[in-house]
């Protein structure tokens, strides 16, 4: 499937919901085991994972950096800019969202005893996924509020052809 076809639909989320979606997943996750510490997935994880840290108070917050997309494009192999080596025992791992499932996959090898959440989830990556809170179709492209800015649109009306 070429990329201008791969993605159909988007799915704007503002700055409240992306909060209000994260807190769900909180609790979601206060059902759980305690957790030592959250590893966020950079750098769509960071939001969440600072969310969820506030909401079960946990104080420790590491990061396993990498880089799948440039925008809508997913790159060949997964960058890997920053490990960690721990086995994840304890650990949560917070990711913004699990698509095809590929950073998940790499994720998950590197902390395959850490407990994986993830705010959305398509399906190709949800069975890499432990916790999420809500599921989009495969061909939507979420538009994230750090990607997005405020501006006029024209009333739908006024874009009829």
């Amino acid at each position: 499937m070429s990329e201008k076809s791969r993605y159909t639909q988007t799915y704007p989320i503002s700055w409240e919901q992306l909060h209000r979606d994260s807190k769900a997943l909180a609790w979601k996750l206060l059902e759980m085991d305690f957790f030592e510490g959250i590893i966020a997935i950079t750098r769509g994880g960071l939001v969440p994972a600072a969310i969820i840290a506030r909401e079960l108070d946990i104080r420790v917050v590491d990061t396993v950096c990498v880089a799948s997309y440039d925008w809508q494009n997913q790159k060949g192999e997964i960058e890997i800019h920053k490990a960690v080596d721990h086995g994840g025992t304890g650990w949560l791992i917070v990711d913004d969202l699990v698509d095809t499932g590929r950073t998940a996959d790499v994720v998950r090898k590197m902390l395959p005893k850490a407990h994986f959440s993830s705010v959305y989830a398509k399906p190709a990556g949800k069975p890499l996924v432990d916790t999420y809170v809500t599921e989009v179709s495969q061909n939507t492209w979420i538009l994230f509020p750090w990607d997005a800015e405020s501006q006029f649109v024209k009333p739908i009306v006024g874009r009829r052809d």
